[in-house]
Order: structure tokens, then C-alpha cells, then sequence
């Protein structure tokens, strides 16, 4: 069959009824002004115009895709921009939920009045008992805003992710526990029934100790109701507390500050003769260092020196430069790496099938340091928060206002054999 001109030109006009269909149906696949002029780009291939008009209309062609192009251009950038402010947005804390007229209680509106402005009518003064002639207890941060300021010191510190959490309202939270266990006997039906052993209890007291802050910002910027307050407050306290309370919880001294995890008392001696207040060590089996021969095997024995029902909820707790040491381990074969990278976003690494938590207070390898730790951290380690007062101080640092804050909190270990550490010693 030879094709001629117009059959060229009828299956172009059916080319350009498709492309006019979406266009009706609101889904152009070109602009429409192109569209026009494809139309007529038959009419020339029949020849009933000339060749300069052909131009012309060309011309006009590309003139509507650079515009529609541009136009495409434009809406792409703005949402690049939208998708960017969001992004920002989603990493920091965002308190509008709380400070917008429409939500939020009226403690958090009245507590948020008085951060920008001072007033006092619909806060709630704090009970803290003051020391020495500094100012009083301020006034108690909403438990809103309270929750959210631990909610973002969760995500900073690896310790409050693993530990167990509590809310307190005493001064001191107590712990009681069995020394000796309750005792329980194996009887027939018709035996007698003697006593079993008597328990002998004790207690761990964690004690709330304070810690403060005392960000500032000038009045020009609490003027401007356009400035984020909110967002900034607790994005501050955040830094400071979360820097303090995460070194605390791993090297505390337990005098003014909780009692860090690393700081107790260890011993080699297994779970059955290890006084309580001493968690049990593995030795690398090289001072500071781990062995030259099979380095892994510390891992295991780690591993295995904590009871199967600690492990079943077992996580790694590991300083930077031991993290980096044992990434380069292999298995026997020196085809694996016993380091295992999280393969779901938010989900930790692994480390012989066990979630990995890295956290730069460990400390650092030595000779006979203790710079990995292994087990249930939930059931080993608590702490206490209790509540977060605030006062507003536009006098002493002018033309600055301080808000100086402080928040209660403790720490320390519950149980002794959930927990076995790593010591980088030949034994």
C-alpha cells in the first residue's frame, strides 16, 4: 500500500483528537495553544498553506511550551519549598498544637502568657523548696509542656531510651527487693506443709537530684508575638538538660547528680556469690585492648554471662571508639562482619542479634576500663523525673530575660544481674 500525504495527514488529525480528549478530560498532555496549532500542521501537509505560515505557527508552538514549561518550573520550586519547610519543621519541636487559640489547657495558655509577658494570673506557683538566698521554686511547668520537654530528652539520650522511666512526686524514690527469695518446697497431698525459708528485704533509694538551666533572649524578641517562643524554650532546655542528664546517667558521681551506670562497683564473681551493689565484668583478655586472637569471643562470653531471661530484652550500650573497634570484627571465616547495619530507618544496628546503642559517655578504652555494656537496661537501671519549675527573670542580665529553670530528676541501678559489662583487662 503507498502512503501518501494524506494519509500522513489523516493519522496525524487522529493523533491530535486523542490528545484532545485528555485535554477535555482536564489532563492535558501538551498546552493548549500547541494543541491549536498541531491541528493545523495537516492542513499544510495537504498542501492549503504555505510554507511561511508553517513558520509562523511553529513559532508560536514553541512560544506556548517555553511558557507552559516555565509555568511547570514554577509550581515545581514551590513545592520543593513546601516539602523543605516541612522537613525543617518536622526536626525540631513544635509546640503550635499547645499555644494555638484553640488548643492547648488553660494552664498551658496561662503558663505560656506568662513566658512572653509575665503575668502571673494563670500559672501555678512551684512548691520546690529554695536553698541558700537564690529564688524560690518558680513556677511549675504544665504537664504538657512537661511531657514534651521529656519526650524530646528521650530522643536525645540513649540512656532514657533503654531505662526504665518513672514519674515521682517524693524527694526520694524507693526500691524494696528480696535478699533471699521467698523459698518454695515440692510436697505430696498429704504431707505436712513446714515454712518455707523467711525473705530477707532491703532497699535501693534513688534520691531526686536538681539540675538547671537558664537560657536567655532579648525582650525585642518576646515583643515580636511573629517569633516562635515556644519552639526555642524547649528546644534550649533540650540541649542543656539532655547534655546533663546523658553524661549523668553514664559517669554520675551520685553526690549532687544521679549515679551513673558505669561508676558501681564490679567484680568477676558470678550472679550466685556477687554481694548486691556490684555488677559481674568480662575480661577482653588484653589490657586495654581486646585480644589479638579471636577478638569476638569477649562478645559471646558477654553475651552468655547475662541469664537467658535478662537477654530476651537485651541491648548493647557502647562508647564511640569501642563502636569502632568491634564494626571491624569478622566472624571465623573473615567473610561477615559481626556488626549488623539496621536495614529499617529508626531501627538500630545490631550486634550478634542484639539492637546496638552508641552513646559518646561511655568512657573510652583504657587500661581496665569498662567501656561496653550488655543486657536488660529496663530492668537494671531507673529513673525518676519529677516535676520542672520555671522563672522568668527580666532584671538581673538586662536587656536580656533569663528563664531559669530546674527539673528534677534521678538515677541509679535496681538490679545488679541484668547487666554484665565489658573490661578491657587481660582478666
Amino acid at each position: 500500500m503507498k502512503v501518501t500525504r494524506n494519509h500522513l495527514a489523516i493519522g496525524f488529525l487522529a493523533i491530535v483528537a486523542v490528545l484532545a480528549v485528555f485535554a477535555l478530560a482536564g489532563v492535558p498532555l501538551v498546552p493548549t495553544d500547541a494543541l491549536a496549532g498541531l491541528g493545523m500542521l495537516p492542513m499544510a501537509m495537504s498542501g492549503e498553506i504555505d510554507m511561511k505560515e508553517i513558520k509562523t505557527l511553529l513559532d508560536k508552538q514553541g512560544e506556548a511550551l517555553s511558557t507552559w514549561q516555565s509555568k511547570q518550573d514554577d509550581k515545581l520550586k514551590a513545592l520543593q519549598d513546601n516539602m523543605l519547610e516541612l522537613a525543617k519543621k518536622a526536626g525540631r519541636p513544635n509546640l503550635g498544637g499547645l499555644s494555638g487559640a484553640a488548643g492547648g489547657s488553660a494552664e498551658v495558655k496561662g503558663f505560656l502568657s506568662y513566658v512572653r509577658s509575665g503575668d502571673t494570673a494563670g500559672v501555678i506557683q512551684s512548691k520546690a523548696a529554695s536553698s541558700g538566698s537564690g529564688p524560690d521554686g518558680g513556677y511549675l511547668v504544665p504537664e504538657e509542656l512537661d511531657g514534651m520537654l521529656t519526650k524530646y530528652l528521650r530522643a536525645a539520650s540513649p540512656m532514657r531510651q533503654l531505662a526504665r522511666v518513672v514519674g515521682v512526686s517524693s524527694s526520694t524514690f524507693t526500691i524494696p527487693f528480696s535478699t533471699l527469695g521467698t523459698g518454695a518446697t515440692w510436697v505430696g497431698e498429704t504431707a505436712s506443709r513446714p515454712a518455707t525459708a523467711t525473705p530477707g528485704f532491703a532497699s535501693i533509694d534513688i534520691p531526686a537530684r536538681t539540675v538547671y538551666a537558664n537560657p536567655a533572649i532579648t525582650q525585642n524578641l518576646l515583643d515580636d508575638n511573629a517569633f516562635d517562643l515556644e519552639n526555642w524554650l524547649i528546644q534550649e532546655l533540650t540541649d542543656a538538660f539532655g547534655d546533663a542528664e546523658g553524661a549523668a546517667f553514664v559517669t554520675g558521681d551520685g553526690v549532687n547528680s544521679p549515679r551513673g551506670l558505669f561508676t558501681y562497683d564490679v567484680s568477676a564473681t558470678a550472679d550466685a556469690t556477687r554481694p548486691v551493689g556490684e555488677f559481674q565484668y568480662v575480661p577482653t583478655g588484653a589490657s586495654g585492648d581486646f585480644a589479638s586472637s579471636n577478638p569476638g569471643d569477649a562478645l559471646i562470653s558477654l553475651v552468655h554471662a547475662v541469664r537467658p531471661q535478662y537477654r530476651a530484652n537485651a541491648s548493647w550500650l557502647i562508647g564511640g571508639e569501642a563502636l569502632e573497634a568491634i564494626r571491624k570484627m569478622k566472624d571465623g571465616s573473615g567473610a561477615f562482619y559481626l556488626w549488623q547495619p539496621s536495614q529499617v530507618a529508626g531501627e538500630p544496628s545490631t550486634l550478634l542479634g542484639y539492637p546496638v546503642y552508641e552513646d559518646e559517655n561511655v568512657p573510652a578504652i583504657a587500661a581496665g576500663s569498662l567501656s561496653v555494656a550488655f543486657g536488660d537496661f529496663s530492668r537494671a537501671y531507673v529513673i525518676t523525673d519529677r516535676s520542672t519549675s520555671m522563672l522568668r527573670d527580666p532584671f538581673t542580665n538586662k536587656p536580656y530575660v533569663n528563664f531559669y529553670t530546674t527539673k528534677r530528676v534521678g538515677g541509679g541501678v535496681q538490679d545488679f544481674e541484668a547487666i554484665k559489662l565489658l573490661k578491657f583487662g587481660a582478666s
